[in-house]
């Protein structure tokens, strides 16, 4: 694993499009993942941006994806329940059930060789739209390297 380049990808992606207003995400959370791996070993949040995540709250959300409770239930990161609205072969997308925003807000949660990225975002479809291409840069530069 080459955790400087984890590292340096992700403190220039996360500069440039997460957290302040205008950017296309509002808060992003990477996730070491190994769903091959043995089941003693814990995903732990290798960076986040704009939210913090608690080691209970991360146990249940990948429990959620673990046992594909995808179309059957809810998860919760932070304060907002998220619903999944769409699944794709290495991604899905969810809505805020929750949320006080008029526009809403939603989640994208992307999955690589060896991480999950949980990107957030306020708005609709073009914020969704947004959210997504900013999503797909970083996880593109992950696959490069077959991370």
């Amino acid at each position: 694993m080459d955790w400087g380049f984890v590292h340096k990808a992700w403190d220039k992606w996360a500069s440039f499009g997460v957290g302040s207003s205008g950017q296309p995400l509002k808060a992003a959370i990477l996730i070491n993942y190994d769903p091959t791996g043995p089941s003693r070993l814990l995903s732990t949040i290798v960076e986040q941006v704009g939210i913090k995540v608690n080691p209970i709250e991360l146990s249940q959300f990948i429990d959620f994806i673990k046992c594909d409770k995808l179309h059957t239930e809810s998860f919760i990161i932070g304060t907002n329940q998220y619903v999944v609205t769409s699944i794709h072969e290495s991604w899905f997308c969810a809505r805020c059930m929750n949320t006080s925003k008029p526009a809403g807000e939603g989640a994208i949660v992307m999955q690589t060789a060896t991480f999950i990225l949980v990107a957030l975002y306020d708005g609709s479809i073009g914020s969704a739209s947004r959210a997504m291409f900013a999503v797909d840069q970083f996880v593109w530069q992950l696959n490069r390297r077959n991370l």
